[in-house]
Parts: structure tokens; C-alpha cells; sequence
């Protein structure tokens, strides 16, 4: 027995209409593998490996906000808040646009405190109080991600979480307590109007010292 669909003669209407539908049909395929085709010649971390995304930071460059809900937005002076919280940020080339993120030893701490709190040495790379030491902890190379009261004088510090390293940012990012080797390296800042920007290349080693 036969189970198909019987012949239908279709009139002219309809078969204008169904050849419409497979053309419009044929044309969304092709689209669709177009996309398809750009997507997967898109490499991924494209923004990355932007020329110049791993260089250090350099004199002009704005700061950009490293993660959560306004990771990218510009750093301006009016956005910190006196005494922190401290926030992260990445060096973006201001003609560019490329931020440098392709390495992590770019990211700083970007922290706004009261002028008068600051030794001689760190008002001299600070900007109306605005400072950013690099991320990186000279101990073990983790992140500095912790702005908490210190374990020595009760003032408010710097901490890496790893080994419990602590900095004064106030007295240039010197070790107060735990196995850190060494300060933060500072990156110098300008200020002019509500414009944030890098004021010179980092002062100091950044990251963990290399034996021998």
C-alpha cells in the first residue's frame, strides 16, 4: 500500500510563492555560512595581540579599568575615592586605543590618598595624591588584590594574599610586612583637568627578582 502524498498541480500563484521562499531560503544559508566562515577566521584573543599590547607602560597612556562591570572605561581623577578602595587597571595607547593587557605585568593598583600622608619620595611620581604601583607582588609573582588594615602600624595596606606580603603606599610601596623582597615598582602619573595619564615609564623592578 502507498502512503504518500498524492500528485497536486499547483497554480501559477502558488508556485511563484514557493520559488520565492526557496530563494529567500537560499539566500539565508548563505548568509549564515558566511558569518560562519568570518567567525571561525577570527582568531581567538584577537585583542590581544594587538601590536604593542605587551609593551610597558608608556608616557601619555590613559588607565583603563581591569575587570567586572566597567572593565575598559577610561581612570579619571573624579572615579577615586579618597583613601580607596584601590583600583586595577591596564595602560591604554591613547592614539591607538590598544590597551596593554597582553601581559600581566602591566596591571597597577591605582590609588587616590591624602597628599599629606605621602613621604617625599612617593609625592614625587604622585599625581593631587593619585599613585599606581604595579599588581605584582615581588615575593612569588601573584596578584596584589587585597586593601586591608596592615598587621604592624594599623594602617590601611596593600596585601597579597599568596604569602600575606604587605606595602605602605604611602611610603612608596615599601614591604611593611611578611617574605616580599622588595617594594612595588611605581608608575609615575600626571593629572591635568579630569585626565589621568602615565607621566613616565615604571620606576623599579617590576615583578619577582631573578636569582643570582
Amino acid at each position: 500500500m502507498w502512503f504518500g502524498m498524492p500528485d497536486v498541480e499547483l497554480s501559477s500563484d502558488e508556485t511563484e510563492h514557493a520559488a520565492a521562499h526557496q530563494t529567500r531560503r537560499a539566500l539565508l544559508v548563505t548568509a549564515l555560512a558566511g558569518c560562519a566562515c568570518l567567525a571561525a577566521s577570527r582568531p581567538a584573543g584577537a585583542d590581544e595581540d594587538q601590536p604593542g599590547s605587551d609593551e610597558r607602560p608608556q608616557k601619555d597612556d590613559l588607565l583603563v579599568v581591569t575587570e567586572g562591570p566597567q572593565a575598559g572605561q577610561v581612570i579619571k581623577p573624579s572615579d577615586l575615592k579618597l583613601g580607596g578602595p584601590p583600583v586595577h587597571a591596564w595602560p591604554k595607547d591613547p592614539k591607538t586605543s590598544v590597551v596593554r593587557s597582553g601581559s600581566r605585568l602591566n596591571e597597577v593598583i591605582v590609588i587616590k590618598l591624602d597628599p599629606a600622608e605621602l613621604d617625599d619620595d612617593t609625592r614625587a611620581h604622585a599625581a593631587e595624591g593619585i599613585l599606581a604601583y604595579s599588581a605584582i607582588c615581588s615575593h612569588a609573582g601573584c596578584p596584589v588584590s587585597e586593601w586591608v588594615k596592615g598587621e604592624g602600624n594599623g594602617k590601611t595596606v596593600f596585601k597579597c594574599p599568596c604569602h600575606n606580603s604587605e606595602y605602605d603606599p604611602r611610603a612608596d610601596a615599601q614591604v611593611v610586612f611578611g617574605p616580599a623582597p622588595r617594594r612595588l615598582a611605581a608608575l609615575p602619573l600626571a593629572v591635568s583637568g579630569d585626565t589621568l595619564t602615565v607621566a613616565a615609564p615604571f620606576v623599579g623592578k617590576v615583578g619577582v627578582s631573578q636569582p643570582g
